[in-house]
């Protein structure tokens, strides 16, 4: 997520490469970042007094935000799965501006969905850089933090129902017949086609369904065979039965392990043009499976917001 968010940035104008530090422990990382993102830098230490944005596991979130402490971070922006903002502000310490978000792995190809959620230090103005920050990899919705848990469902988890739906049409048209490349390409683009059908067309789901679906025909049979299933039912059961709890949702105490003693990388974006440390960002991103990162950058840009601003969904700073 974090080399996403990084390209995203870069790719949208809101950051050059050039305004990029990217903090990374081991050498060798730090020379393939470079050497892969021309104008890029990269070091071991991260930057003092900069916004941050954490992406790691829940286990090692308590010791990430020592750190953020420690350097004098005043703004974070959390995208570690299942830690509530109350953790987070505890460790943080009083007067912490902190904003909640949950992601999704489509964000690793700029068509992401993501929403935020504020905490009780953070205002219109860091939900705005929040916002602006994710929407350079997709979607960004504003949402209270007792609903984090329906979007984990939803769109968080989200992707790995459809990739499961696609897994098993591509072995039903093997069983079919179909030679398995055949069968992968008619199910990426059918996916594909009606994701952008069901995006661009006024019709709510239901519709294009109907317009499908022909009475008695092999379409019909098949939506009856799902019905049977319940197959509504347990989308709608998904975000509250089945959304995983991960990591401690109260107090930091229970985390144990330090940052320092896990394998990590860091980004750090960075820009000198930013005249103080409340317009000047730090992301603190995770590459999977351990790793704290960083990246940092400057302020916001309200034609940016308007980018990400989904249609008919008022601004809550407005």
């Amino acid at each position: 997520m974090g080399e996403a968010l990084v390209g995203g940035l870069v790719a949208s104008g809101w950051a050059t490469a050039g305004e990029i530090h990217v903090v990374e422990p081991d050498v060798d990382r730090r020379i393939e970042l470079e050497s892969s993102v021309p104008g890029l830098t990269c070091g071991a230490e991260p930057l003092n007094g900069v916004d941050a944005l954490i992406a790691v596991k829940p286990h090692i979130v308590a010791g990430v935000c020592a750190a953020l402490t420690a350097a004098g971070v005043g703004r974070v922006l959390s995208i570690a799965a299942g830690v509530r903002l109350d953790t987070l502000e505890e460790g943080l310490g009083a007067g912490a501006a902190v904003v909640r978000a949950m992601p999704n792995t489509p964000s690793l190809v700029g068509e992401g969905a993501a929403a935020v959620a504020a905490g009780k230090n953070a205002g219109d103005e860091d939900l705005r850089w929040a916002s602006e920050v994710l929407s350079a990899v997709g979607t960004v919705v504003v949402v209270d933090e007792p609903m984090m848990d329906a979007v984990t469902g939803l769109s968080g988890s989200g992707p790995a129902y459809l990739f499961l739906l696609a897994e098993a049409l591509i072995d039903a048209g093997v069983a079919e017949g179909l030679p398995h490349e055949t069968a992968t390409a008619l199910t990426e683009q059918m996916l594909t086609g009606a994701t952008t059908l069901l995006r661009r067309s006024d019709a709510p789901p239901s519709v294009l369904r109907q317009n499908v679906t022909s009475k008695g025909g092999t379409t019909a049979a098949g939506i009856a065979v799902f019905e049977a299933a319940d197959f509504s039912g347990l989308g709608a059961a998904t975000p509250s039965r089945f959304f995983p709890t991960t990591g401690p949702t109260t107090s930091s105490s229970a985390w144990s392990t330090p940052w320092s003693g896990a394998s990590h990388h860091t980004w750090q974006l960075s820009t000198s043009r930013m005249a103080s440390p409340r317009t000047t960002s730090v992301l603190v991103v995770s590459r999977w499976p351990e790793a704290p990162s960083t990246c940092a950058r400057g302020s916001s840009s309200p034609s940016l917001i308007r980018a990400w601003q989904p249609p008919g969904v008022p601004l809550p700073w407005r």
